[in-house]
């Protein structure tokens, strides 16, 4: 009888270890998932162009062109194929700002262009310049007050792309600058 017991019991307890492994390792994937999403989750689903932004004249990747990102400021965005979907000649501007939802500081920030600003003017920031967003790309972000840490007269572009790392085609990613991308072969 002792036997019997014994089988019911070695069994179970292998249940628990590995119902308890295999919760190990969901909980460590949704955590590492729950930071990297809270750092760099985008929100393109209510973008609009700024108004008052002008296209490019003359761009070095024309709209409906391919091309490769070399950037990261999302995951799975560095080394995969992007689509032109538009080119614009601005300043561009990385930003540090408090989310206005509270949280963590978000540091150099890339990118937001004069048109994401609020009463921005024609007149390029400086570095060190305190400004107001405009821009929505990421939660809290509109009316945050910010800080520029570096300006630049450029074209931007915005481009559709499959992340690299896998899940659905991202529409519309505002803003890489020339320097992020390279001709697809």
């Amino acid at each position: 009888m002792r036997k019997k017991r014994f089988v019911p019991s070695l069994f179970a307890v292998l249940l628990i270890v590995l119902g308890a492994c295999g919760n190990t390792n969901t909980n460590q994937d949704h955590a590492t998932k729950g930071n990297d999403e809270d750092t760099h989750e985008m929100d393109h689903s209510n973008m609009e162009i700024p108004k008052g932004l002008k296209e490019a004249k003359n761009p070095t990747y024309k709209v409906g062109t391919k091309a490769i990102m070399n950037a990261h400021h999302m995951k799975g965005m560095n080394g995969a194929e992007a689509t032109i979907t538009g080119a614009y000649d601005t300043a561009v501007y990385a930003v540090s700002y408090t989310p206005t939802t509270g949280g963590k500081r978000v540091e150099n920030h890339k990118w937001v262009v004069q048109e994401d600003i609020k009463d921005a003017g024609d007149k390029p920031f400086k570095p060190g310049a305190k400004v107001t967003l405009e821009a929505n790309h990421m939660k809290g972000m509109k009316g945050a007050s910010a800080t520029i840490d570096s300006a630049e007269k450029t074209t931007v572009y915005m481009v559709d792309y499959k992340p690299t790392t896998g899940g659905k085609k991202v529409k519309n990613h505002m803003w890489l600058i020339e320097s992020e991308l390279s001709p697809a072969d």
